[in-house]
């Protein structure tokens, strides 16, 4: 956030303060200092300096009422004097930063260092005489041109590098670009409910300015500083700045003080803004970070997020660093944009185990790495072994000083030989492919509604295995009519005639709906005609004003008639007291309660009902049991939400002791119930189907009553008729989860889970400790990686917990936007499903970039290796080969990881953590097309030259040209990596590699434009790139044999995989652990103990190969930090993704598939996806 700009902003502000002090009544720093204040010194202050809030207003040329005057000169002076309301961004990395970055790569460094040792050598010419002495190393020197040409090898390697470096910097810049975007994005949809010129507008939290008056309610992030003029039972969590856990109660008499980045927890009120920006305690808090130099930030910062950022344990100090860190993103920094997104990131990183992929990548890549050292380390030291035995064992020639340096250069040449051979083992386009992946699938979520706030919640969401949703406004539609009432002792199965029912209860209910409700909540007219009327606010209360206008009845003169500051006292609604109630003083000084909320816990409340004509009578437990069995429970099991109202009368005096609820809201009269009905989304039933056949268990999570939550689960199709499954509320959840002591038991959770639909009347703990015992549970083989939607406040410890957090974009509070994954922007369950789906591409993008990678490196390092052992130079030169490295990392990595997903990929199961990377259909074809090409290269290195009749390439001298033999290897491979490529594109065996192709328009280009540049190379390469220009008819043969991998491809998968039962093993090799009891049994019965010794061989045998692989990505990953690893992630999951369906397909496994199509119970589902 660098220091400098933020001390110049605020000089600025200082000088702009002086010269218009005079033009409001409060000066910037009066401001600053008042809000440094807490509780009680700031009520003195206010008093002593400005009378009263009224008096503050006043200086600051705002009304308490009706807020600034929406006058655009009036505003920018506001932001002159005060500031604005963003904070200045931290600059981002420059290019050249980034290609310093990408130099430290060791492998990179390595080949530097050899190409300029090379190109030092190349220029020193050794002595003329005594040259024949050196035996065969003089053969090199034979042609003087050639040898003024030796400085080219080493000058085209550092340009390979510089090519590899530049487009690793690039990708690293464009992925912050888009980084940067998705930040202001995310801050341009946060608005913020503020009244100017008397009317109520909603405007971006960056164009708030000092004198405001901001509406705040239940959920809000406070995006600047203000103090409290009205309140009502107003509570704040300001543990992001004081390390606090308990929520503050706020008063305008008691402690108005209200700061930037806490969250209101419950109630409402109003506020005048009086700091902004830099100038908010937030603000102040981040310049102070910004100030002792970035070194110091990131230190800082990093420590803190470990720290687990949030914990009350911190000191105060460290506390503000993380939440500024943390809390800053509402106001429009875009220090949120980066900086503080990757924090936000690597406390993630601890908060959540690694990702699937990431898990699974990182160790890939680590073994292939290992793999990739000790084969280049074995080809130097066989190269230099067998050089020197030869010239000095077998031809005894002694060593002479003058040939030194001729030596040197063939020891240069080995171990350049050895360094590329590692370059070409270490996959360092993985990374690559993941991060490429991921931003194009993350860019591509935003068109299906999904904000993706995390990158690798994107790739997690494709195993997510349950997901927990909420009722309301996920599943249904959020627009709640009343469609059914229980008044005077009748129940009408449709909204009555407001003449049919008694004048007191009528007048009753409407004073209570139209003043017992946020008066934030109306009805608007339709935005266009023929439409429906727009609700705004809370959609329950919205339901039951919609009520009184079907009733012929207005409420908004009862609203003018009793503001908002004339209500005596507001208990306002939360998920403990499932209810709300409004206290008003009557004309005669006698008090009045309103009071509504769920009708199973109003009406236990309920002392007395109004009959048929309006008058109370008094209503007994019996006649409540009655009423729940007659009226009650049959609206719910339509799936209606019954909302009960009722009324209390107090005298005058003695005042009631309002602090004691439950001696208040007591002894009610009951004036009516309403069944409100909130309509299934069309498209819900449809989305739960497709997950339940992705293997995906939808569980409903919801507060309202269980009959209702059980009507829409079956309306959803989350619950079938017939089915063994368990609905139960939030009381018998914890009766069986909790042992004598009251202490959540994970054996308990165990037995309740699998079975468990639906969860109704539920606090948001109950929703925490359900997603923690199914995310902690070893009860089915596979660890469950569960999804969870929250709009609430307090849904913000679920979200956290969750493997992904869904929050919603309209009906969710700033607070569960804070702590979720992925923004769903239309709050529809439809919307996740697509998330699963592009979650699943990125794995199945990852496994295609794999297994084609993968083919390219065990051939490229077998043929560098044989042929360096064999014939003492590897047949693909060192520039060569970065070209083919380049080709498979950054362009196969592009082409393969930009596939669009298709409805299939939820066809099957999810592949869950224990499956391997590389599944045996990889296997099979990796081994099969590296069978392949590992026999056309080594007939063309042997053969080569009597099939084609030409000079042969072998045994060639140091500095000796380029031979046509040795290009049309290099050009065979390539146009074999090439055709391989389009097998790449399917992982599950299918036959029609072309299906689709010419829907990803990127892959077509790179296939063809990769061709281009090879024929380019060929041609006109010469010495650089060693190759010799060839006729059309060489060219065709080079062409038609990498045309051979198409037909080789439909071979291999023609070869059912049972018949390769080494590499079942490979496969299978982590399931053993992970597969439940039953399962292990069956297989027992097939599998004797000499094929199981044969596949453990085979899976050595096969985790010495994948190390080869991934050395060198690793390195890479780790270097290019976060993102990367997220990358990482992503890709491990890809394969074991792939294992699955592999499974589930081949003909030795009908029994799975036939298990899997008829319905079963979870565990029996889950063990089928393991087989």
């Amino acid at each position: 956030m660098g220091d400098m700009t933020n001390s110049v902003f605020y000089a600025k502000n200082q000088r702009n303060e002086a010269n218009h002090a005079g033009e409001f009544g409060c000066t910037l720093e009066e401001l600053r200092s008042l809000m440094e204040l807490r509780g009680s010194e700031a009520v003195i202050k206010i008093r002593e300096d400005y009378g009263d809030m009224d008096g503050l207003c006043r200086r600051l040329k705002t009304s308490p009422t009706e807020g600034l005057p929406n006058n655009a000169a009036d505003l920018d002076k506001r932001k002159e004097v005060y500031g604005q309301n963003f904070i200045p961004p931290k600059k981002p990395k420059t290019f050249l930063q980034l290609i310093w970055e990408a130099l430290q790569d060791v492998t990179l460094i390595i080949l530097e260092l050899a190409a300029i040792i090379s190109l030092g050598l190349s220029f020193y010419q050794p002595p003329g005489e005594g040259i024949e002495a050196c035996g065969t190393a003089a053969a090199g020197v034979e042609d003087e041109g050639e040898s003024e040409a030796g400085w080219i090898e080493g000058a085209a390697i550092l340009l390979s590098v510089a090519c590899v470096v530049i487009v690793t910097a690039f990708n690293d810049w464009s992925k912050e670009k888009q980084f940067r975007g998705l930040q202001s994005r995310i801050e341009q949809e946060q608005k913020f409910t503020v009244a100017r010129a008397g009317t109520v507008i909603q405007i971006p939290v960056a164009d708030i300015v000092t004198g405001d008056i901001a509406q705040i309610k239940y959920g809000d992030l406070l995006p600047a500083d203000g103090i409290l003029i009205q309140g009502n039972d107003l509570k704040i969590d300001e543990s992001s700045l004081t390390g606090e856990s308990d929520h503050v109660s706020k008063a305008p008499d008691k402690d108005p003080m209200l700061l930037s980045g806490t969250h209101v927890m419950e109630g409402s009120g109003r506020m005048v803004v009086t700091a902004v920006g830099v100038n908010s305690q937030t603000g102040i808090i981040f310049t102070l970070l910004g100030a002792g130099g970035e070194e110091e930030e990131k230190k800082e910062k990093k420590g803190k997020m470990q720290d687990g950022n949030m914990e009350n344990n911190l000191n105060k100090a460290k506390k503000q660093d993380g939440a500024a860190a943390m809390e800053m993103q509402p106001l429009k920094s875009a220090e949120g944009g980066d900086g503080d997104e990757k924090e936000k990131k690597k406390a993630n990183m601890h908060k959540k185990e690694k990702s699937v992929l990431q898990g699974k990548l990182t160790k890939l890549a680590v073994q292939i790495g290992k793999a990739g050292l000790v084969m280049s380390a074995i080809t130097v030291i066989i190269l230099v072994l067998y050089f020197a035995i030869e010239n000095f064992v077998i031809e005894k020639k002694p060593w002479l000083p003058e040939c030194t340096p001729v030596y040197i250069q063939y020891f240069v040449k080995f171990f350049i030989i050895g360094v590329t051979v590692l370059v070409v083992a270490v996959p360092e386009g993985l990374p690559l492919a993941v991060t490429i992946s991921l931003a194009y699938s993350v860019k591509k979520m935003m068109k299906d509604n999904n904000l993706v706030r995390h990158l690798d919640a994107c790739e997690t969401m494709g195993n997510a295995t349950a997901i927990c949703s909420d009722k309301t406004g996920t599943l249904t539609t959020n627009r709640m009519t009343v469609v059914q009432a229980y008044v005077g002792d009748t129940h009408y199965k449709e909204i009555p005639d407001s003449d049919a029912l008694p004048a007191k209860t009528l007048d009753l209910m409407i004073h209570s709906i139209s003043i017992n409700s946020a008066y934030t909540t109306k009805i608007l007219p339709p935005d266009k005609d023929g439409g429906l009327p727009r609700q705004v606010g809370n959609k329950t209360e919205c339901g039951l004003l919609g009520f009184i206008l079907d009733l012929k009845r207005d409420y908004q003169p009862i609203r003018d008639q009793i503001p908002e500051e004339k209500l005596y006292k507001v208990y306002t609604f939360n998920s403990v007291r499932k209810s709300m109630s409004t206290v008003t003083k009557l004309p005669n000084g006698s008090f009045r309660m309103y009071s509504k909320g769920a009708s199973e816990i109003v009406l236990k409340k309920c002392s007395h009902i109004l009959n048929a004509v309006g008058d109370p009578r008094t209503f007994r437990p019996r006649d409540r049991d009655e009423m729940v069995k007659k009226v009650i429970e049959p609206m719910a099991c339509e799936g209606l939400r019954t909302i009960c109202i009722g009324y209390r009368d107090f005298p005058a005096s003695p005042e009631p002791d309002w602090d004691n609820e439950n001696d208040i809201v007591t002894d009610l009269t009951c004036i009516c119930v309403v069944g409100i009905e909130d309509p299934v989304r069309p498209e819900v039933p449809e989305a739960i189907r497709k997950c339940q056949r992705a293997g995906i268990t939808v569980r409903m999570v919801t507060g309202d009553n269980i009959n209702t939550a059980r009507a829409i689960a079956i309306k959803c199709g989350i619950i079938h008729p017939g089915e063994d499954f368990l609905c139960i509320d939030g009381k018998e959840f914890n009766r069986r989860i909790r042992n004598e002591k009251g202490e959540v038991e994970q054996e308990r959770i165990d037995k309740v889970w699998p079975k468990l639909r639906v969860l109704a009347r539920s606090s948001p703990t109950d929703k925490h400790t359900l997603v923690k015992g199914i995310i902690d549970s070893t009860q089915v083989g596979q660890r469950q990686v569960v999804a969870v939607t929250g709009d609430g406040t307090n849904d913000g410890p679920a979200l956290k917990k969750a493997d992904v957090g869904f929050a919603m974009g309209i009906a969710g509070t700033d607070v569960a936007k804070e702590a979720s994954d992925i923004i769903l922007t239309d709050d529809n369950f439809s919307s996740i499903v697509k998330a699963v789906m592009w979650g699943r591409n990125v794995y199945d993008s990852i496994s295609k970039f794999l297994q084609f990678q993968l083919t390219v490196n065990v051939v490229a390092v077998i043929v560098a290796f044989t042929g360096a052992c064999i014939t003492q130079d590897s047949p693909l030169k060192a520039v060569q080969m970065l070209w083919v490295n380049l080709i498979m990392d950054t362009f196969a990595s592009l082409a393969l990881a930009t596939e669009p997903p298709t409805e299939s990929l939820l066809m099957r199961r999810p592949y869950g953590r224990n499956k391997p990377l590389i599944s045996r259909t990889m296997m099979k074809n990796i081994l099969g097309h590296g069978i392949y090409q590992l026999i056309i290269i080594f007939t063309l290195l042997f053969a080569g030259e009597q099939i084609f009749n030409i000079d042969s390439g072998r045994n060639a001298p140091l500095h000796a040209p380029a031979s046509e033999h040795y290009t049309i290897i290099f050009n065979t491979f390539v146009m074999m990596q090439l055709f391989n490529e389009i097998n790449a594109r399917k992982i599950h065996g299918e036959r029609n590699v072309f299906d689709g192709i010419f829907r990803n328009p990127i892959f077509c280009s790179i296939v063809l434009g990769t061709l281009g540049i090879q024929i380019v190379i060929v041609q006109f390469g010469g010495k650089p790139f060693s190759c010799s220009p060839l006729d059309v008819d060489k060219w065709l043969w080079c062409l038609f044999l990498g045309f051979g991998e198409l037909l080789w491809g439909q071979v291999i998968s023609t070869i059912p995989k049972n018949s390769l039962k080494f590499l079942k093993g490979a496969g299978q090799l982590t399931h053993k652990d992970e597969m439940p009891e039953e399962e292990m049994n069956e297989d027992a019965e097939e599998i004797d103990h000499s094929e199981r010794e044969l596949r453990r061989g085979q899976i050595l045998w096969f985790r010495g190969l994948n190390r080869i692989q991934t050395q060198m990505e690793v390195v890479n990953t780790f270097k290019s930090g976060t993102s990367f690893q997220g990358a990482l992630r992503r890709q491990s999951s890809t394969t074991s993704q792939h294992q699955d369906v592999t499974n589930i397909s081949s003909p030795s496994q009908v029994s799975l598939s036939n298990a899997l199509s008829s319905p079963t119970s979870t565990s029996a589902a889950a063990t089928a996806g393991q087989g």
